[in-house]
């Protein structure tokens, strides 16, 4: 029998307005029944909190129902207090105390840390230091079997919240909060995290706590900032949820990702702290590994883990990009390359028109030097691979089509990327997804989607082969080549009845055309191109 979900109420900072709070809980039972629990995070009490607060402590009035707060954010707070390590306050109001899991007979798991990031050691009693945050973390991951926690209640925003999510409106989160908090949510994994003292309220998009196609899928983690009680704004501050511990819970139904997910917002601060602790023979073995830095500007392939000196050790040496073994057709510099279908060269990167295209303005997208595939890219080559791909979309959305792009990291030694529009008045995006799949089951294809905001690079090692599909609407479809793959699978999707209906053009080979029709075709696409290409004005 499924276990019944507990009616879960959060707040944000109270700031002493109790009548305010409990008057509105009374309001929402109600209208909506009964509640099992409120939580407060941020400031509960205020600079008028005396009169009401005297009123709940000596018991004349009491709080409707059990309610949880967090300590004290300042030191004017601390008097209210009689045990920093927790206590019950007042009938049916319990402070949690420091740091710690609480813990109910429900089997509800809240993790919880008081006060602000404190700025020196020790921290005094009304915020939190490192030395906190890993003792907490300790206490919990160290326990068998660790998935996470139901929820986590901190006062703080947590550092870049809003990295791959949607935008927090005024609250910049890159500046406000505590990457101390961001590290906690990291580690914890929780399924719920609320803070306020921003005086603002953001839901984030939730967020993912596995790395697609490398680990097993985990449940996704929702942060959730509340604005202060009785605001002008009439800013939302109070939350209600309904939650089933996740130990209580069929393990297939915890891990289903919603389709709004991002990625997780910590992951990059993750990766920091864990290079400032390495030591030189690991952080050369992270150099080793797969993920790329977007951001950096350098030649190797590889993320420089090592590039900084230490001893007589001297910082590594860009990589060049490797050198084709052998005559190479898309090489710029090579003598193979036919020339007449070039239309746009870039610093790094060039489009040409595709020998025996599906359609006259059928592209291809491909880097000057000799790059197998998109994971061996180069930053400097994926930034201008990214800016072929927006003014691509740019100029077929100008003539009424979308793009579908598409590479096969497979028999072949010169990344190209396929570039193919579809008349927008013809099939829609999920009608594209629909065809790739479908005829993908046909031949036993496994073709998944990878979720939004996630990159190709995360989810496989250079050298891998692969197949993968891109819309210009960021939709994006995969398959791990592990044997036998059939070369013309993408056009064959293409040209199918469902999308182009042009069947007989899925091989290139039987498209062939005569070199003065190409050079008319390259022609009439360069000149309409010339507005939308960056190049012409680099």
């Amino acid at each position: 029998m499924a276990a019944s979900p507990l009616r879960v109420l959060a707040c944000g900072d109270v700031e002493g307005r109790l009548e305010a709070l409990f008057g509105r809980v009374r309001a929402i039972q109600g209208k909506s029944g009964r509640f099992d629990m409120l939580l407060c995070v941020g400031s509960f009490f205020g600079s008028t909190s005396e009169a009401e607060w005297a009123e709940y402590r000596t018991g004349a009035k009491k709080a409707p129902i059990p309610t949880y707060i967090l300590g004290a954010n300042d030191p004017e707070a601390v008097s209210y207090f009689p045990d920093i390590n927790g206590c019950e306050m007042a009938e049916n109001i319990t402070y949690l105390g420091r740091r710690g899991l609480y813990s109910g007979a429900s089997g509800l798991q809240i993790a919880y840390l008081s006060g602000t990031e404190a700025q020196q050691e020790p921290a005094p009693a009304y915020s939190f230091s490192a030395k906190d945050v890993a003792e907490l973390k300790t206490s919990l991951l160290s326990t068998p079997n660790f998935r996470g926690v139901d929820i986590l209640l901190t006062s703080p925003w947590p550092r870049g919240a809003e990295t791959f999510g949607n935008s927090a409106g005024e609250i910049d989160t890159k500046k406000c909060g505590s990457k101390l908090i961001s590290d906690l949510a990291a580690s914890l994994k929780p399924r719920y995290h609320f803070a306020a003292l921003e005086k603002a309220y953001y839901e984030r998009l939730p967020y993912r706590n596995h790395t697609v196609l490398q680990e097993s899928p985990r449940h996704v983690s929702r942060f959730i900032a509340l604005a202060e009680v009785g605001n002008a704004g009439k800013k939302k501050y109070l939350y209600a949820f309904s939650i089933v511990p996740m130990s209580m819970m069929d393990p297939a139904e915890l891990v289903k990702q919603p389709q709004d997910v991002t990625e997780n917002p910590y992951r990059n601060l993750q990766k920091a702290a864990q290079k400032s602790r390495t030591a030189l023979p690991a952080e050369e073995e992270a150099a080793c590994q797969f993920f790329f830095d977007l951001k950096k500007q350098h030649q190797g392939k590889k993320r420089p883990s090592g590039g900084r000196e230490r001893g007589d050790c001297q910082p590594k040496q860009a990589k060049k990009p490797p050198q084709p073994t052998g005559p190479c057709w898309f090489c710029l510099a090579s003598p193979e390359v036919e020339k007449h279908l070039v239309v746009s060269i870039g610093t790094h990167c060039y489009l040409a028109l595709a020998k025996g295209g599906l359609l006259p303005d059928h592209v291809l997208i491909l880097p000057i030097g000799h790059y197998q595939s998109v994971v061996d890219l180069s930053s400097d080559v994926v930034e201008e691979v990214t800016k072929y791909k927006s003014a691509l979309k740019e100029f077929f959305r100008s003539k009424g089509k979308r793009y579908v792009l598409f590479e096969r990291n497979y028999r072949s030694q010169h990344l190209q990327l396929q570039v193919v529009p579809v008349p927008l008045d013809q099939c829609t995006s999920e009608d594209i997804k629909d065809s790739f799949i479908a005829q993908a089951q046909e031949q036993q294809i496994d073709l998944s989607e990878i979720p939004e905001h996630t990159d190709i690079t995360q989810v496989v090692q250079p050298g891998t082969p692969y197949f993968y599909v891109e819309l210009d609407t960021g939709e994006k479809l995969f398959h791990r080549i592990r044997g036998r793959f059939p070369l013309h699978f993408g056009r064959e999707v293409l040209a199918s009845e469902a999308l182009l209906a042009v069947p007989q053009r899925a091989d290139w080979r039987q498209c062939a055309a005569e070199r003065s029709e190409e050079e008319a075709q390259a022609r009439a696409f360069r000149r309409d191109f010339q507005p939308f290409d960056f190049a012409l004005r680099a």
